[in-house]
């Protein structure tokens, strides 16, 4: 049986507590420095030009897996750190940005990742959720089926987007941070029979198929919380993003957003939540809470394009929206007046994981590399291109390093690749852009590019009625 797409691009269809597990002697990549290469001139590639290149990039068989088990049953993680750091004053052109060590494992493709503070969370089409804690890993927990596309953390409560397009809601014990209880699903069982008996609620999402309008009848894509942690945004390949406020579990809106899969959803602040599609395009949401309800109003077209959107992203202000696509570039605009700024060239096949930490942007891609970008107002440097993993690059997420200074902010990045293993990597704003072309001073920038006007459309929405 085939795994779970990368990115949709059309409509197709126990372990030790704290164990530590190191093994110098066994690690498979140890880097002095992340290597610096070139890369060739931007050529058509037709990976790149179809939409539905991204589903067909790897495939396994998950019944040869010997490790369908629960994770409370002995780990087929192994935890490899890099032995041969250099230090910053045995070289003078040493750059900052290291790989500091590698989790591998044959339990499956890493499909997402979470970190909050010292924890990473991962997961994986094992349908378990890995929890790591200063690379010691605690017990995980497991979910009963679908793969775990997202992972998002709000405060003791963790939610995980599947395959089977449920939101599973797990809460960490307060008497014992390494125990996870699941607590509920979303929609919650209750409001689903509730609900299902009113015709009304009903509407139709394939050729005569009808299924309840709150619940996602196709796979979760991504996840996201509004600022104030009050709201859920949960986007699908049916087309639709949901919104359920957390404080009762209740689903408040559906809008049916775009004409093929939604693969990335984020809410910026001010209200404006920003949504990526297979069908190309980059829209920009009102949020207005009405009542005991919100209301989500279509506000423009960031892009229109016919490569497949895999990834959205803005940065920690919110005064930067950036978009990947299948074509490999990172598109960006400016938040206060939605212009747009310029593209960032760095990668030769489809992006399909984006992040910001601070004022460094990570892509990561199915080429297997991870571009490090820094923004100094509207202009964008590559710093470092990341390599190392041997299968494309899924999913990212970064912390504050616990080394960082006012002086030099370092972020701890995890990578998670469908290679089976999540890298570590230590990456500096201050690092030197890197050679590109053996001279430093023509590494990549941000380059202007126009983009043609994007048509407008009006929203489709469902409310529940109060």
């Amino acid at each position: 049986m085939n795994s779970s797409m990368l990115k949709k691009g059309s409509k197709r269809g126990g372990s030790s507590r704290g164990r530590r597990i190191f093994s110098d002697e066994n690690s498979v990549h140890k880097f002095n420095r992340i290597k610096r290469t070139n890369l060739p001139a931007d050529k058509d590639d037709d990976y790149c030009n179809t939409r539905n290149s991204q589903d067909q990039a790897v495939t396994h068989s998950r019944s040869s897996s010997p490790y369908n088990v629960s994770p409370m049953e002995k780990s087929p993680w192994s935890s490899q750190r890099n032995a041969n750091i250099p230090s910053e004053d045995s070289d003078a052109s040493f750059s900052p940005n290291v790989l500091m060590g590698s989790l591998v494992r044959e339990e499956g493709h890493i499909y997402s990742l979470a970190a909050s503070g010292d924890l990473l969370y991962t997961g994986s089409d094992s349908k378990n959720i890995r929890v790591w804690k200063n690379q010691k890993e605690f017990p995980g927990f497991k979910s009963n089926s679908g793969l775990v596309k997202a992972i998002v953390i709000s405060g003791a409560m963790i939610f995980t987007g599947h395959q089977d397009g449920k939101i599973r809601v797990w809460k960490v014990s307060s008497k014992d941070p390494s125990i996870h209880k699941r607590i509920g699903t979303l929609p919650t069982m209750k409001d689903y029979f509730k609900n299902s008996m009113k015709t009304s609620n009903y509407i139709e999402v394939k050729r005569h198929s009808n299924a309840v309008w709150y619940k996602h009848c196709d796979a979760i894509s991504c996840l996201s919380l509004s600022e104030d942690k009050a709201f859920l945004y949960s986007s699908s390949w049916d087309k639709t993003f949901k919104v359920w406020r957390i404080s009762n579990s209740r689903c408040l809106e559906s809008v049916i957003a775009h004409d093929d899969a939604v693969n990335s959803i984020v809410a910026g602040n001010d209200g404006l939540v920003f949504t990526g599609s297979a069908d190309g395009t980059v829209k920009v949401w009102r949020r207005e809470l009405q009542g005991k309800g919100t209301k989500h109003f279509f506000s423009q077209t960031l892009l229109k394009q016919e490569c497949a959107v895999t990834a959205v992203a803005v940065n920690p202000n919110s005064t930067v929206v950036y978009c990947g696509s299948s074509d490999g570039l990172v598109n960006f605009w400016e938040r206060e007046k939605m212009s747009h700024g310029g593209v960032l060239r760095g990668h030769k096949l489809a992006i399909l994981c984006l992040i910001t930490a601070g004022n460094l942007v990570f892509s990561g891609s199915a080429d297997m590399e991870i571009c490090v970008w820094r923004r100094t107002g509207n202009d964008h440097t590559c710093l470092s291109l990341l390599t190392g993993h041997n299968g494309p690059v899924k999913c990212l997420a970064a912390e504050k390093d616990l080394e960082s200074t006012p002086n030099d902010k370092r972020w701890i990045l995890y990578s998670g690749s469908l290679d089976k293993s999540v890298k570590m990597w230590r990456v500096s704003e201050k690092a030197p852009p890197m050679a590109w072309k053996g001279c430093a001073s023509s590494a990549p920038t941000s380059m202007p590019s126009s983009l043609p006007a994007a048509t407008s459309f009006p929203a489709q929405t469902r409310n529940i009625k109060k």
